[in-house]
């Protein structure tokens, strides 16, 4: 029972480490949403449950819109799901990383906080993905972007630009920490990956779906990469489970 606990403990605090950098990330970003929430007129109180309920930049910044230009909830609702569709397909993905033996109440708690970032590190954990990892991260991440929030709701500019794009690069500090590791590993990631980079870039110039928000185009170009490199190169169920053991 010791060990088990030690090995729960080492998990979780793994998890609070590898969030740590995407929370430094999360408060900057969520300082400048703080600001817009100031100006359409939001309390730091009503912008900390935003946030915390709410943990996605683009989806705040498109609600924020709505909310000033005086759409009913109806519409607020729909523009808030089609902003944050992207998250259906990452919550669908992160799905086959538990082990079929996980509660069905972890994998509740766990989709109320998949953002990009966090998708991110829960796909790459090796093997079968450990609640408590998910929680670890949650803990250094989900109080950072609603501090954040508050913080740009009471003081406004006062914090030096230089200091919130100095925070900003943890984001892609931790996007690079990722995807490099598992690219040199293997090549049919690293195609995939230069592929998707090189598709997300033209699609905002290709005609019909340069149209679409970017969220619809994130759909779309994520269900065609994955299910071509699924149909050319798959893999087998069997080697998650190996994972799992190592």
């Amino acid at each position: 029972m010791d060990n088990q606990r030690k090995n729960i403990r080492k998990i979780f605090i793994k998890g609070m480490r590898d969030g740590a950098p995407i929370g430094l990330g999360y408060f900057a970003v969520s300082f400048s949403i703080g600001i817009t929430a100031r100006n359409v007129g939001l309390t730091a109180l009503q912008g900390f449950f935003l946030s915390l309920l709410n943990n996605a930049s683009a989806g705040e910044v498109a609600g924020l819109s709505s909310i000033a230009a005086g759409t009913s909830l109806f519409t607020l609702a729909a523009v808030m799901l089609v902003t944050n569709a992207r998250y259906l397909l990452m919550s669908c993905a992160l799905s086959q990383k538990f082990s079929p033996n996980a509660p069905f109440f972890h994998r509740l708690l766990i989709a109320f906080d998949i953002t990009d970032e966090i998708f991110g590190i829960g796909i790459a954990y090796p093997g079968w993905l450990e609640p408590m990892y998910m929680y670890g991260a949650f803990l250094t991440t989900i109080p950072m972007w609603a501090l954040g929030t508050v913080l740009g709701i009471v003081f406004g500019n006062i914090l030096p630009q230089v200091l919130v794009n100095a925070l900003s690069v943890a984001i892609y500090g931790m996007f690079l920490a990722v995807v490099i590791p598992p690219c040199r590993k293997n090549k049919v990631i690293s195609g995939v990956v230069i592929l998707s980079l090189l598709l997300s870039y033209l699609s905002k110039y290709i005609p019909f779906i340069s149209n679409a928000s970017e969220s619809v185009r994130v759909i779309v170009l994520t269900l065609i990469i994955s299910s071509a490199a699924a149909l050319l190169f798959p893999v087998k169920d069997s080697a998650e489970g190996e994972d799992a053991n190592e």
